[in-house]
């Protein structure tokens, strides 16, 4: 079983098996090319299988030796979740999960330590960033109310309802045709609309969406600090504690001071 555990656990073996992921990657993506069928289907269908075969044994391999402790790894429980579906019927309403297992080549992210922390940040990210999408929401729902009232009767293809008018505002958000579709229009009509449109573009597209950068850029700082803490057996410092420390320091200089 020593044996079996050096085996499985191998960098060797695991870059083996990265680079079958990449392969059966590339694959996928010539299946997807009728021209590319029509002349190499046969070969590539069975590339695919044996492919299949070898992921099919490492999992076996695997669960023999880590047993339990496998479903405690989220990254093997995902590879034998894509395995298993791999396996399903090629035919019928099933076979467009046979697709799913392109998502292999995730695996990729555990070569790269920088990649693990970028992944581990944007996770660590996601509470605030669901903060951020309601604050959105709330302002294109509010700016969608107002553009209804005032732009709803002269403009009903944009702004002729509350879902066209959240929808039109969405558009503005990613900044798509906002000047030639929708703001020089608007002005045909109201010559101040400018000034509406302007507001929002500057609340959501240049402030709201910069919350999003400020929050993944502290998510992936808090992330670096972990890592190095782990590296280096030290808590990570916070912001709070190096204040407290200053104010610390500050204290004993205006103490020897006072002894002066």
């Amino acid at each position: 079983m020593d044996a079996l555990r050096r085996f499985v656990e191998s960098p060797i073996t695991e870059r083996v098996i990265l680079a079958l992921v990449v392969l059966n990657a590339i694959t996928l993506g010539l299946e997807t090319s009728p021209g590319v069928m029509a002349a190499y289907g046969g070969p590539l269908h069975a590339l695919d299988q044996a492919i299949l075969a070898v992921f099919v044994a490492e999992i076996g391999l695997r669960l023999a030796v880590r047993r339990l402790a496998f479903f405690r790894d989220p990254w093997s429980v995902f590879d034998f979740l894509i395995v298993a579906i791999s396996l399903l019927p090629a035919t019928g309403p099933l076979q467009v999960l046979r697709a799913l297992r392109v998502l292999r080549v995730f695996r990729l992210i555990t070569l790269a330590p920088s990649l693990k922390r970028v992944v581990g940040a944007l996770i660590g990210a996601l509470p605030g960033m669901g903060s951020i999408v309601l604050l959105l929401s709330l302002v294109i729902y509010v700016f969608a109310v107002m553009a209804t009232h005032l732009y709803g009767a002269s403009m009903p293809e944009k702004f002729g309802t509350l879902g066209i008018s959240i929808f039109t505002l969405f558009q503005l958000v990613t900044l798509d045709g906002w000047s030639g579709e929708i703001v020089r229009p608007a002005m045909e009509q109201h010559p101040h609309a400018w000034i509406f449109f302007i507001i929002f573009i500057l609340v959501t597209s240049f402030t709201v969406f910069n919350l999003f950068i400020g929050v993944v850029v502290n998510a992936m700082q808090a992330e670096h600090d972990l890592e190095l803490s782990e590296r280096t057996g030290r808590p990570p410092v916070s912001m709070d504690d190096l204040m407290q420390e200053l104010k610390r320091l500050r204290g004993e200089v205006a103490a020897l001071k006072g002894e002066r």
